[in-house]
């Protein structure tokens, strides 16, 4: 499991122009799960994604967490995270997991954030052609992945 984190002021995803979810200061997580994934990499990502430091302290230093800012939290699905381009032009998406398991691994994902955040986190919907729009604050954006 990946996720591709933004530090953002705001962000927002649609679908056919009607929005679906927003947020203001917090963390867009672009999320791609592996076919390999299990809980442990789930639990994991979940305790990373809530507790990096990259929100700026009183001295400027990326020192607290969207908890401790108490931002808001954006999950998107993005299978092409896995996308491999290692061999011509065309992606491969092998890796990625099929919808019938990873779309249980993205609610799983995102009920476990908003109880360790304890509100709600806003999403997308899995699988939609959605529009995201972001203003990436910093910019801040970090690569988050544990294989086990």
């Amino acid at each position: 499991m990946v996720a591709l984190v933004q530090r953002v002021s705001e962000a927002s995803v649609s679908i056919e122009g009607r929005q679906v979810g927003a947020i203001g200061p917090g963390l867009l997580i672009l999320l791609g799960v592996h076919r390999e994934d299990t809980d442990a990499e789930l639990d994991w990502l979940v305790r990373k994604c809530s507790n990096l430091r990259i929100f700026p302290d009183d001295e400027g230093r990326m020192n607290r967490s969207v908890k401790d800012i108490e931002g808001e939290v954006l999950v998107v699905s993005q299978f092409t995270l896995y996308g491999n381009t290692s061999k011509g032009n065309r992606p491969s998406f092998i890796d990625s997991a099929p919808p019938a398991q990873a779309e249980p691994m993205y609610a799983s994902f995102v009920s476990a954030l908003s109880n360790v955040m304890g509100t709600p986190v806003a999403t997308g919907e899995f699988g939609a052609m959605m529009d995201v729009h972001l203003v990436n604050d910093g910019p801040v954006t970090l690569w988050v992945e544990r294989r086990a």
